[in-house]
Formats: structure tokens, sequence, C-alpha cells
């Protein structure tokens, strides 16, 4: 096979540990896709939402689509919006956070190794 299409309709939600207010689904990789070498997810935050202090278990690109996202790593704080991206190496501690009054979203890719 050499394209493979996700609906967002049939993509596969998911709930990630110590995330509140974060509704992703899986776009491409995990179990049920020929995907092997990275996973693409799609993440709402609602207003609050927040993904508590983890460390990166992969290289990760975190890309804002709408919406406001605050990203901590480190001491530093960053405001992303539309269309900015962030990376992380591996082992990175890093938290999100929703802090305004809309919703976001982003797109999530991973490493899978």
């Amino acid at each position: 096979m050499t394209m493979r299409v996700t609906r967002l309709a049939d993509a596969e939600p998911f709930a990630p540990v110590d995330h509140d207010g974060v509704g992703p689904v899986r776009l491409q990789g995990g179990a049920s896709t020929p995907t092997s070498d990275f996973t693409v997810a799609l993440s709402h935050y609602l207003p609050g939402a927040l993904a508590a202090l983890a460390p990166q278990a992969a290289e990760t690109v975190y890309v804002i689509l709408s919406g406001e996202l605050v990203m901590a790593s480190g001491g530093v704080e960053e405001t992303l919006g539309a269309y900015d991206s962030v990376h992380f190496t591996p082992g990175t501690l890093r938290t999100v956070e929703n802090r305004t009054h809309l919703p976001a979203s982003m797109l999530v890719i991973r490493a899978t190794s």
C-alpha cells in the first residue's frame, strides 16, 4: 500500500496519561496503521486544559493549528499561536496549557523510537 487515508471521523481517540481537558485522536501510527517510524495525532485543548509536567518519550514536534497554547520547559515559557511549532528532544520535561477562554488544536508528530 502506498497511500493510507485516515478520515477524521474514523480517527482513533485515546487518553494520554496526565492530560486534563485534552481530546486527542490518532491520525497515523499506532497498532492499526502501517506507520512505523512516527505517529501523528490531533489534540484539542479545552479552555484550562493541561498536559502535566512529563518527559518526552521520543523526539516530538507540536504544530498549533488554532488558538493559543503555553509550552513550558526548563523554566522557559512560550505562548504559541496558529502555525507556530516547537521541537522537543527525548527526555525533555515539558507542560502544555491552554490559558485562554477558547479551545486550541495542535498536531503532534512523534517518533516511535
